[in-house]
């Protein structure tokens, strides 16, 4: 059986890659290669494909893998019925749907007011701050004194 895949050639760190027609079986960089049927450069996303060569080999059987049924879709091949279109990444089923936020129950929704119900204690902290505050003025005078004593002893 035949397949259409890429197959990567390139420098490293810039793959370019070739579509090949080659035995499913074999791996894409050792196996035989019956023919190359285009390119594409992902970086410019270019793709060149040879239409009725790739046609070719769909009608006699040869599977493409789903990305290189994408850049034949591209580059307009009619692909037959038999051929799975790839599913776009907008079109996956998600798994575990309930465990999605906007899915979750109400009451974690009204656990979130909760939070501005600290504001009030705070609001009393400051009170009790400001309470502090006069205290703090005569302790203020006595800490002069202690300044002079300091230097006295000095």
């Amino acid at each position: 059986m035949l397949a259409i895949r890429l197959q990567r050639v390139g420098r490293k760190g810039y793959p370019v890659y070739r579509l090949a027609v080659q035995e499913a079986q074999r791996h894409p960089s050792s196996g035989r290669v019956v023919a190359y049927v285009g390119s594409y450069n992902p970086h410019t996303k270019e793709a060149s494909v040879q239409a009725e060569l790739a046609q070719k080999y769909l009608d006699n059987g040869a599977q493409p893998t789903p990305r290189v049924v994408k850049l034949l879709k591209d580059a307009g091949v009619k692909l037959p019925r038999w051929v799975a279109e790839p599913v776009s990444d907008k079109q996956k089923s998600i798994k575990n749907v309930d465990k999605l936020r906007k899915n979750q129950p109400k009451e974690a929704a009204e656990e979130a007011p909760e939070v501005p119900a600290e504001e009030p204690a705070t609001e009393a902290a400051e009170v009790e701050t400001a309470e502090e505050a006069p205290a703090e003025e005569p302790v203020e005078e006595p800490a002069a004194e202690a300044t002079g004593e300091a230097d006295e002893s000095k």
